[in-house]
């Protein structure tokens, strides 16, 4: 499987942040189930090496796992051998890019201004994480102005509503946190189910986008 086109193809990145570790296979199931193909576990979520590890031997060769909130090149290493296949930070860090790419995972760290942007990308990014996205998809749009040959993957503030601006705008992927997967809410079946259903949504979203466009 070529990890960077996996992503690149399924385009929606579905971030568990929090979660119980007991709970997080089952998470990975019913979003796999909505057609999430792509989850990060993040890692100031309890037990997160062994959540990465359960979810990538449950699901090898049907979903990627990442490991997220990556902030240092130790812990990127510690993730990747634990299972997670790509790594996504919030920030710039250019010893995590550089051991990222040394054991083969796809390196995904976020920036916001251009220059961070580039910076990143010029360091051995394949994507560029555009944190936070609040600001909206017309800087998505901006930004690739100048830089139309970064890939950006919009994370913190993409949901439903907006989705499809920024698909519109020129991102590559789509970084989906608490408007997807609530761990707030209690993890039951009828709280899976919703999930699945919700999961499928997006996936949707995404999918009548692009078949508009051919």
């Amino acid at each position: 499987m070529n990890l960077l086109s996996h992503i690149l193809e399924h385009k929606i990145v579905a971030i568990v942040r929090g979660a119980e570790s007991k709970d997080v296979v089952q998470i990975a199931s019913a979003l796999h189930e909505g057609g999430i193909k792509n989850i990060e576990i993040t890692l100031n979520s309890p037990n997160a090496l062994e959540a990465i590890e359960k979810v990538a031997k449950e699901f090898k060769g049907e979903m990627l796992v990442g490991a997220g909130t990556v902030l240092d090149p130790e812990t990127a290493r510690a993730a990747i051998l634990s299972g997670a296949q790509f790594i996504l930070a919030p920030t710039v860090n250019i010893e995590t890019i550089k051991m990222t790419k040394r054991y083969g995972a796809i390196s995904i760290p976020g920036a916001f201004s251009p220059t961070e942007i580039l910076t990143a990308y010029e360091n051995g990014a394949d994507i560029v994480k555009v944190f936070p996205a609040s600001i909206g998809a017309q800087y998505i749009k901006d930004i690739r102005g100048p830089l139309p040959h970064i890939p950006l993957l919009p994370t913190g503030g993409v949901n439903l509503d907006n989705i499809r601006e920024f698909d519109a705008a020129g991102a590559v992927g789509f970084g989906i946190g608490s408007s997807l997967v609530n761990i707030k809410r209690e993890i039951n079946a009828s709280y899976l189910k919703e999930l699945t259903i919700k999961a499928r949504q997006y996936v949707e979203a995404i999918h009548s986008k692009q078949k508009e466009n051919v």
